[in-house]
C-alpha cells in the first residue's frame, strides 16, 4: 500500500500532474525542457522531478550533460494510472496548452534553452 500512495502523492501538485502528463505524449524530456515548460525556476523543477523519481513514478537518465526523464513503465501501477490520466485528462484546456508548448519548446536544442535559463537566473518569459 505504501508504493501506489507514494507515487499518487508525487502527482498531486498541478506541476507534476503537468510533468506526468506531458511525458504521456513525450517519451523523454530533457530537465531544461520540463523547466521551460512549468516557467519556474530550475531548482523547483528539480525539486518536482526528484520527488517523482523517488516515488517511482519516473526514471532518468543522464546523457553528458543533460538528465532525461520517461515515466517509468515497468511499474504495472503507473501503467494504471497513466490510462486513468489519458482518460481524465486528455481533453482538458491545460493539457492542449501544454502540447502546444511544448512542441515550440522542443524545436530549441537543449544547450540554447540551458544557455538561456542561465542567462535568465530561471526558465524565459514564453
Amino acid at each position: 500500500m505504501d508504493k501506489p500512495l507514494l507515487i499518487l502523492k508525487s502527482i498531486s501538485d498541478k506541476n507534476r500532474l503537468r510533468i506526468f502528463s506531458a511525458l504521456l505524449v513525450h517519451d523523454e524530456l530533457c530537465a531544461c525542457q520540463i523547466t521551460e515548460f512549468l516557467k519556474v525556476a530550475g531548482a523547483t523543477a528539480s525539486r518536482h522531478l526528484s520527488l517523482m523519481v523517488s516515488a517511482g513514478a519516473l526514471k532518468n537518465r543522464k546523457q553528458g550533460r543533460w538528465i532525461y526523464f520517461r515515466l517509468n513503465k515497468e511499474d504495472d501501477s503507473i501503467q494504471q494510472l497513466s490510462t486513468w490520466v489519458k482518460q481524465n485528462l486528455a481533453g482538458s484546456s491545460q493539457a492542449r496548452k501544454d502540447l502546444n508548448a511544448l512542441k515550440e519548446i522542443l524545436l530549441i536544442p537543449c544547450e540554447k534553452l540551458s544557455q538561456r535559463q542561465r542567462e535568465s537566473g530561471s526558465c524565459s518569459e514564453t
